[in-house]
C-alpha cells in the first residue's frame, strides 16, 4: 500500500524559456511517489507536457541542457510577412528531427494543447492530430510567431486567453491537480528567495544579441532617445505582465490542489540557453509547494 503511486493531473503554463522549469517539476513528481496521467499545457506548457507525454522528456531534456545563445538565434526563421517576425518551423522541424512526431491520441499519456482562436477570441483544445502542429499553435507568441493555420483556423498563443489552463483537467481521475504558473511575483534582488533572478552577464550578453538580431525589423527613427524601451522590451513585458493577470484570475476561479509558482522575472522569454538554472529552479519550486502543504 505504501507504494502506491498517488495519481495527478498536471496544468504546465506559459512563460518562454521560465518553461524549463516545468522540466524540474515533473523530476520532482517522478523522484516523490506521482504518476502523471494527464497533462494540460500551452504555449511552453504545451511543448514540456507534449514531449514528456510522448516518453521523450530525456531527449528534449538534454538538448534543451546544451543549447546556447548562437544556437538560439540560428533556430529563428525569419518571416517577411507582417504576422509575426518569426515563422516558427525551423523550431518545429528541428524538434522533429530530434523527437520524432505522433498522433496525441496515440500517446500512453493522454494530453491537451491550449491554443487561442485570433478571429473568435476563444480558447481551443487540440487532443488529436499531429503533436507537433498542436504545439506549434500553442506557442504562437504574438509578435513574434506567425498565427499557425490549424485545419482553417488561425491559431496564437494559448497564453493569450488561459496562460495556466486547468479546466481540460476537471474529468481527469486523479487525486490531485498540480498546475505550474510561471507568472508569479516578482522577486527582487534582495529577497532572501531562492527564486531571485540574477541579471548574470550571460543573460545580459543575450538579451543585447536578441535586440542586435531584432534591429533591421523595427521602424527606423533616429529620433527614439536610447535609453528608451525597444520593441522587444516593450512587447515581453507587456505581454508577461497580461499573462500574469490572467493566470492569477483563472486560478483565483478554479483553484488547483497544488499551485507552484515562477518568479515571472526568474530569466527572461527567449532565454533558453538558461536550462540548467530553470530546471533546477522548477524541482526546488516543487519541493517548496507541496512542504506548504504539510
Amino acid at each position: 500500500m505504501g507504494s502506491e503511486k498517488t495519481k495527478v493531473s498536471l496544468v504546465l503554463g506559459s512563460g518562454g524559456a521560465r518553461g524549463l522549469a516545468h522540466i524540474g517539476v515533473i523530476r520532482w513528481l517522478e523522484k516523490n511517489n506521482f504518476e502523471i496521467i494527464s497533462i494540460s499545457g500551452c504555449s511552453i506548457g504545451s511543448l514540456i507536457g507534449g514531449v514528456y507525454a510522448a516518453g521523450k522528456l530525456d531527449k528534449l531534456e538534454t538538448w534543451m541542457r546544451a543549447i546556447s545563445k548562437t544556437d538560439i538565434l540560428s533556430l529563428l526563421d525569419v518571416s517577411w510577412g507582417s504576422s509575426g517576425i518569426f515563422k516558427g518551423e525551423k523550431i518545429i522541424n528541428t524538434l522533429i528531427n530530434i523527437l520524432g512526431d505522433t498522433q496525441i491520441e496515440d500517446l500512453p499519456v493522454p494530453f491537451t494543447a491550449v491554443a487561442s482562436d485570433i478571429v473568435a477570441g476563444k480558447e481551443v483544445w487540440i487532443n488529436s492530430g499531429s503533436l507537433f502542429n498542436a504545439i506549434r499553435a500553442s506557442i504562437s507568441l504574438p509578435l513574434f510567431f506567425t498565427p499557425f493555420n490549424y485545419n482553417g483556423t488561425k491559431l496564437i498563443d494559448g497564453g493569450v486567453l488561459n496562460p495556466v489552463p486547468i479546466a481540460p483537467t476537471f474529468n481527469d481521475d486523479s487525486d490531485l491537480i498540480i498546475a505550474v504558473s510561471l507568472g508569479g511575483e516578482v522577486v527582487n534582488s534582495n529577497s532572501s528567495s531562492k527564486q531571485v533572478f540574477k541579471k548574470t552577464e550571460k543573460s545580459i550578453s543575450f538579451q543585447q544579441s536578441f535586440k542586435k538580431f531584432l534591429q533591421p525589423f523595427q521602424k527606423e527613427n533616429s529620433k527614439v532617445k536610447s535609453e528608451n524601451l525597444g520593441m522587444y522590451d516593450v512587447a515581453d513585458k507587456a505581454f508577461d505582465a497580461m499573462q500574469s493577470t490572467i493566470a492569477r484570475q483563472k486560478i483565483a476561479a478554479y483553484p488547483p490542489d497544488i499551485l507552484v509558482e515562477i518568479a515571472r522575472n526568474a530569466c527572461g522569454t527567449l532565454e533558453f540557453n538558461r536550462a540548467a538554472e530553470m530546471i533546477t529552479l522548477g524541482y526546488n519550486t516543487a519541493q517548496t509547494a507541496f512542504d506548504k502543504t504539510k
